[in-house]
């Protein structure tokens, strides 16, 4: 059994009220929320600090916490649905992000029994193979160093494990054994308000990569790995645009 929490927040600086702009007939929103529910989640709550996303997605059935709107990521304000609603130490918790209407469900399942599976293990997400050498050398594609048992060592911007021998001018001509890591993650309610009470901590603020923060207090983090990437969430009015012509089809 497992929860998903979807943190959605109106202020977006590439796309303000992205929650809310329109796919088809219904929000974004309510594209991540049909997603969750349809993962074979105990309970899918919105967790939001805007009354325009909290009545939107009552106004089509979801459950939803108003939550403080002073929380520095996502994960914080999960934390603080977490609490609410008073889930136990050992149950899991899928953060499912708000801009990702097109994560498939079995995907969210997937992560979640992964961490279900592995008692001594804090949190899970995923990774796919990084299929090009752009894609490697991208900052915005955030990579995941995979220990043979499957947990993480290390996630960076940079394009790692360099390849020493497959470099020419200071530039890697080869990205074999590179993981992309993919935005979701599921976590022990024990371990998530244990990692939401620490500070962020010097790795994460130089990679601006949270998770970092997990690692360096020592927690133990699975990678799924997944096939095939998800298709990518809503950051641009380009994104938009393309999730509308994969979800809805061209418009006449």
């Amino acid at each position: 059994m497992f929860h998903v929490i979807i943190p959605a927040r109106f202020s977006a600086s590439r796309l303000p009220g992205k929650p809310l702009l329109v796919i088809g007939d219904r929000p974004l929103i309510q594209w991540v929320w049909q997603c969750a529910r349809a993962s074979g989640a105990a309970s899918v709550v919105v967790a939001t600090d805007d009354v325009r996303i909290f009545d939107s997605a009552r106004s089509f059935g979801a459950d939803v916490e108003m939550t403080s709107a002073q929380h520095a990521s996502g994960t914080d304000r999960i934390a603080e649905v977490v609490r609410a609603k008073g889930f136990a130490a050992g149950d899991i918790v899928v953060n499912l992000q708000g801009d990702e209407p097109m994560m498939p469900p079995a995907t969210v399942n997937e992560v979640a029994e992964a961490l279900n599976a592995r008692p001594q293990i804090d949190i899970a997400t995923a990774v796919t193979p990084i299929r090009s050498l752009a894609e490697f050398l991208d900052p915005s594609c955030v990579k995941a160093l995979r220990a043979r048992d499957g947990q993480a060592l290390y996630f960076s911007r940079a394009p790692v494990p360099w390849p020493r021998d497959g470099a020419t001018a200071g530039r890697p001509t080869r990205f074999a054994g590179a993981w992309r890591h993919i935005g979701i993650y599921a976590y022990r309610v024990r371990s998530l308000l244990q990692f939401a009470s620490w500070p962020p901590t010097p790795l994460e603020e130089t990679e601006r990569l949270e998770q970092l923060r997990a690692l360096e207090h020592g927690m133990r983090i699975h990678l799924v790995t997944l096939s095939e990437a998800p298709p990518a969430g809503v950051d641009t009015p380009e994104d938009l645009e393309r999730v509308r012509a994969s979800l809805t089809g061209p418009v006449n």
